[in-house]
């Protein structure tokens, strides 16, 4: 089997996942999903998402990267970490995150949006 090149843009998906103060647009492309967080300020998982998910914090594993903006995450045990523009992040799951200051934060992750706020 030969290896294929596999593209999407994310400006073109018809998934787009809005919830409070934010979506998440996510494509397919092979046999990854790639999501695309835009949380505006005020967001906030255990406000805006944790009805849609049910859960008592967020579940999902996310890797990603941090395009613009703040996030503060933390964890189920207490501890708290910001990431910010440029930095590549691994959260596990057991957490709550929310923005960080007045501007919108952009986030790609690439394992946890396949079934995120859905």
């Amino acid at each position: 089997m030969t290896a294929q090149l596999a593209a999407a843009s994310l400006s073109d998906t018809t998934d787009i996942r809005e919830f409070s103060h934010g979506s998440m647009s996510v494509v397919v492309v092979g046999e990854v999903v790639v999501g695309r967080a835009v949380f505006e300020p005020g967001w906030r998982w255990s406000r805006d998402v944790r009805p849609i998910a049910g859960t008592g914090s967020c579940e999902q594993l996310h890797v990603g990267f941090i395009v613009s903006g703040r996030l503060a995450v933390r964890m189920d045990d207490g501890t708290e970490g910001v990431v910010g523009p440029g930095d590549v992040f691994v959260v596990p799951p057991g957490h709550d995150g929310w923005v960080v200051g007045d501007d919108p934060c952009v986030m790609l992750d690439w394992a946890g949006s396949a079934t995120y706020a859905t």
